[in-house]
């Protein structure tokens, strides 16, 4: 990579690879990615025509050997450490997104867990948070 990544686009590899992360990027989780770039605070400043451009890249990036590890290393520097809970946070937001969370998005929320430093307490609250979100009646 020649470019440097900023932090809107690693929070973007990370949205990207959750979904791709099971085999099945679908639609369901694209289109949350989309809506969360255009309304949630954490993107303020990001230019929404660069998405589709940020979103190629992650794809490009997790074709290769290495892509998985890279991708969490790239969120790792790229990102605050304030903002580490924020990147699970969108993560657990993706994975959501289609009412039904697969072994391999666990595997990766716990690598990214783990990676980032973060305590089991702050996650849970997150998956719990998103579990009362996204609970049908």
């Amino acid at each position: 990579m020649t470019e440097r990544v900023t932090a809107h686009d690693a929070l973007i590899y990370l949205m990207v690879t959750m979904s791709a992360v099971d085999k099945a990027m679908n639609d369901a989780e694209m289109a949350r990615i989309g809506r969360l770039v255009t309304f949630l605070p954490v993107f303020e400043g990001f230019d929404t025509e660069r998405l589709i451009g940020v979103t190629r890249a992650a794809a490009e990036l997790l074709k290769g050997s290495e892509g998985l590890d890279i991708v969490l290393e790239v969120v790792r520097d790229a990102v605050p450490p304030k903002s580490y809970d924020t990147a699970y946070a969108l993560a657990v937001e993706v994975a959501s997104a289609d009412y039904n969370i697969q072994q391999e998005e666990i595997r990766l929320l716990q690598m990214l867990r783990d990676r980032l430093g973060l305590d089991k307490l702050t996650c849970a609250a997150i998956e719990r948070s998103a579990i009362a979100r996204f609970r049908r009646i």
